[in-house]
């Protein structure tokens, strides 16, 4: 745990698509600013202002929405060391801190230097054809290879610090961070890390006749998946997946740099929310 965080100049972006978020960005930015920290509000997509976050005019990004609003709000600050503080407007918000209704209480303790610093571990994915590489991508949640649109399964070689592991036969394969321990990969049968670990999983999803367990990597590891078929696709964090070639190859190690989260309270936040975030598709979603 960090000491106290108090921003000088923040930025409030709202899901591009959620009307009431975007509203909700101004309301709180103004409400900021009264308090006479500079502020500006808009949309996550609004590349005006995600310039000036690239530039580092900013100290703090409020991001309005769900849990995705959240990652590509990760993906936008990481690089540049920008903490990001999640209201969610979303259903789950495992990596929200602050729900609906109660983001007055909180910009109140923040700008009393209340807030604390997380640091989350990201993911570095780069994939290669033929020696090649096509292209790197940022990762807060996971990196998966999965089976396309035909339904059968595919075939992936794992590598772990070039050191052969397995050949999975399974609908895809998941490296995943701590931080998308309870997304993809719990749905998939892994394990909850809690956060502040800095291991990779790994986690085949629909395994036939292979390994059919996770497995969490040594700090520092790395891990190579190659693909050995077709009708095989990679995608960062649920974004719009790549087309795979069969032998590519995707790469996944820590990424250089952190996901920050501004936090209030104690460390012991975690294991407080992670009841109650499970039992919300099952109780509270019954028919009625």
């Amino acid at each position: 745990m960090e000491q106290s965080f108090i921003p000088s100049k923040v930025a409030v972006l709202g899901h591009p698509k959620l009307p009431d978020a975007l509203s909700e960005s101004k309301t709180i930015a103004d409400f900021i600013s009264a308090k006479g920290i500079q502020s500006k509000h808009g949309s996550l997509n609004d590349e005006k202002l995600r310039k000036q976050v690239h530039s580092g005019e900013f100290d703090l990004v409020i991001a309005v929405g769900g849990d995705g609003t959240m990652l590509r709000a990760s993906h936008l600050c990481a690089p540049h060391n920008i903490p990001v503080l999640g209201l969610n407007k979303g259903r789950l918000g495992f990596l929200m801190q602050v729900f609906e209704g109660g983001w007055e209480a909180m910009v109140n303790q923040l700008l009393e230097g209340n807030g604390w610093i997380e640091h989350r571990m990201m993911l570095s994915a780069e994939l290669s054809r033929s020696g090649e590489v096509l292209g790197s991508w940022y990762a807060l949640n996971d990196a998966v290879v999965s089976r396309s649109h035909i339904l059968r399964p595919i075939h992936v070689e794992a590598t772990v610090d070039g050191q052969y592991l397995t050949r999975y036969v399974c609908d895809g394969l998941i490296a995943s961070t701590a931080t998308g321990s309870t997304a993809y990969a719990l749905a998939s049968g892994g394990p909850i890390l809690p956060p502040e670990l800095r291991n990779i999983l790994l986690i085949p999803i629909a395994p036939h006749l292979s390994v059919d367990r996770a497995i969490v990597l040594s700090e520092g590891a790395s891990v190579s998946m190659r693909v050995l078929s077709d009708n095989t696709v990679m995608s960062i964090d649920g974004q719009m997946p790549h087309n795979l070639a069969e032998d590519d190859i995707v790469f996944v190690r820590r990424c250089p740099f952190n996901a920050m989260f501004l936090r209030f309270g104690d460390p012991g936040y975690f294991y407080r929310n992670l009841t109650a975030h499970m039992s919300q598709n099952t109780f509270n979603n019954l028919p009625r």
